[in-house]
C-alpha cells in the first residue's frame, strides 16, 4: 500500500521551527534580567518596563501584519520577520545605554517578533488545511513550547557559562544563518504554487463570495454588542496576564529569589516547557470532542492551583510539582478559546475577532509583566502577585461559564448547506 506524503506537513514543521527559536528567544527574556540589572543599574520595575514595552508592540502590530499577510503572504512575512529579529537580536550585545536596548529589543524585536505569530499561522494553516486543521494549529503552538523548553534553560546555561552578550549573538546567528534561509526557500503560502491541493480538499468548501459577503454587511458595533466577544477577550487577556507577563517575565527571577541553583531553574523550565507541548497538543484533541467552555473553565482553575503551590514551593520538589500542572494549562487555552472565537462569530470577520483576541492578550501580558515588577519594587516580593493572579484566574473561569454553548453544525449539515 502506498502512502502519500504531502507538503502540507513540511509547512506545518517550517512553521514549527520558526516559532521554536523566535518565540523560544521572547520567551527567553527572563534568563536576562538579572544580567540586564547589573550591566544598566536598573531596578526590576524598570527593566519590566521593557517586556511591557514588548507586549504592547507586539499586540499593536497583529492587526498591521494580518494586512501585510493578506497583500505579501505568509512566507515573506514570516521570512523577512524572522530576519529583523535576529539582526536586532545581535545588536543588542553592543549596547551601551538602557535606552538602546528598550528600543531594540522593546520596539524593533518586538515588530518582528509579532511578524512570527498566529495571525500568519492562522493563515497558512487555513490555506494548506481543509482537514486536520486542529492537528496542525496544535502542531505550530507547540512550536512556542518547543521553544520554551529548549531555548529558556538554554539561554540560563550559556549567560551561566558565557555572557549575556555572548547568548545574544548566538541567538541571532541561529535565525540569521538558519532559520531565515530554511523559512524563504522552503515556505510557501499556497499549495496552488506547487500544483497541489490542500489537504481535505472535499470535506469543507470555503465560498469566496460567503467571504465578500460578511465583509460587505459586517459591522464593527455588532460584535462590540455581543457579551460573547468580552466573555472571551477578558479571561484571554488574563490569560496573558498569568502566563507570558507573570511567568515567562518573573518565574526565573522568583526562582533566583528562592535560592534555586541555575541547574535546578533550568530543569523546571524545561519540565513546564515539556508538559506545554503535552497540554497544547491535548487541548486539539479535547477541544474537538468535549465543550471548549467547560474546558477553558477547568484550565483556568487548575491554572490557579498551581500558583497556589508556587507560593509555598520554597522547596525545589514542589517548584517542579508547579512547573508540570502549570506546563499542562499554559498554553493549552488557546486552542479552545480560538475555537470559540471561530464558531460564535462565524458569520462575522475571524480576522478582526482574533486580531482583538490576541491584542487583549498582549495588553494583559504587557500588565502581567510590568506589575509585578512595580509590586517587587514596592514590597521585595512576588506573593502578592501570584495571589492577584489567582483572584484573576477565578474571574476568568466564571466569564467563561456565563457563555452560552456555541451551536455546532454536523458534517452532513454543512455538506446540505454547500449542496443548496
Amino acid at each position: 500500500m502506498k502512502i502519500k506524503f504531502h507538503y502540507a506537513w513540511i509547512i506545518i514543521l517550517i512553521t514549527f521551527l520558526t516559532f521554536l527559536t523566535v518565540q523560544g528567544i521572547r520567551l527567553s527574556f527572563g534568563a536576562f534580567i538579572e544580567p540586564w540589572e547589573n550591566e544598566f543599574s536598573l531596578d526590576r520595575g524598570t527593566i519590566s518596563l521593557i517586556s511591557t514595552l514588548s507586549f504592547i508592540v507586539y499586540g499593536i502590530s497583529q492587526p498591521i501584519i494580518g494586512r501585510l499577510v493578506d497583500k505579501l503572504g505568509a512566507r515573506i512575512i514570516l521570512s523577512f520577520s524572522t530576519l529583523l529579529v535576529g539582526i536586532s537580536i545581535v545588536l543588542i550585545s553592543f549596547v551601551n545605554q538602557p535606552w538602546q536596548l528598550f528600543f531594540l529589543y522593546g520596539v524593533v524585536v518586538s515588530i518582528g517578533v509579532g511578524g512570527t505569530s498566529n495571525v500568519a499561522a492562522s493563515v497558512i494553516v487555513t490555506n494548506w488545511f481543509n482537514k486536520n486543521r486542529g492537528l496542525a494549529f496544535g502542531i505550530i503552538e507547540a512550536g512556542f513550547g518547543a521553544g520554551q523548553m529548549l531555548l529558556v534553560p538554554g539561554s540560563l546555561l550559556l549567560i551561566d557559562m558565557l555572557s549575556w552578550k555572548a547568548t545574544v549573538i548566538i541567538q541571532g546567528v541561529l535565525l540569521v544563518i538558519l532559520i531565515f534561509p530554511i523559512t524563504l526557500l522552503f515556505l510557501r503560502n499556497h499549495p496552488m504554487e506547487l500544483g497541489l491541493k490542500p489537504i481535505g480538499e472535499n470535506i469543507i468548501d470555503t465560498s469566496k463570495e460567503d467571504t465578500k459577503n460578511i465583509e460587505k454587511t459586517f459591522s464593527i458595533w455588532q460584535v462590540f454588542l455581543k457579551k460573547e466577544f468580552w466573555f472571551l477577550i477578558l479571561p484571554f487577556g488574563i490569560c496573558g496576564f498569568t502566563t507570558t507577563g507573570l511567568m515567562d517575565t518573573h518565574l526565573i527571577p522568583f526562582a533566583q529569589l528562592c535560592g534555586f541553583s541555575t541547574s535546578t531553574t533550568s530543569f523546571a523550565i524545561s519540565i513546564l516547557a515539556a508538559f506545554n507541548i503535552i497540554g497544547i497538543l491535548l487541548s486539539g484533541i479535547v477541544a474537538d470532542i468535549w465543550s471548549s467552555r467547560k474546558f477553558l473553565i477547568v484550565l483556568y482553575t487548575f491554572r490557579a492551583l498551581s500558583l497556589f503551590i508556587l507560593i509555598f514551593s520554597s522547596d525545589p520538589y514542589l517548584f517542579i510539582i508547579f512547573a508540570a500542572i502549570f506546563g499542562l494549562v499554559d498554553f493549552a487555552t488557546v486552542a479552545p478559546t480560538q475555537l470559540l472565537a471561530t464558531q460564535y462569530f462565524k458569520d462575522y470577520s475571524i480576522g478582526f475577532i482574533l486580531g482583538w483576541l490576541f491584542l487583549s492578550h498582549q495588553i494583559g501580558s504587557a500588565l502581567g509583566a510590568y506589575l509585578p515588577g512595580l509590586f517587587y519594587n514596592m514590597t521585595g516580593s512576588y506573593i502578592n502577585s501570584f495571589y492577584l493572579s489567582i483572584i484573576l484566574l477565578g474571574i476568568a473561569a466564571f466569564l467563561n461559564f456565563l457563555l452560552p454553548e456555541p451551536f455546532k453544525a454536523s458534517l452532513k449539515e454543512i455538506k446540505l448547506k454547500k449542496h443548496t
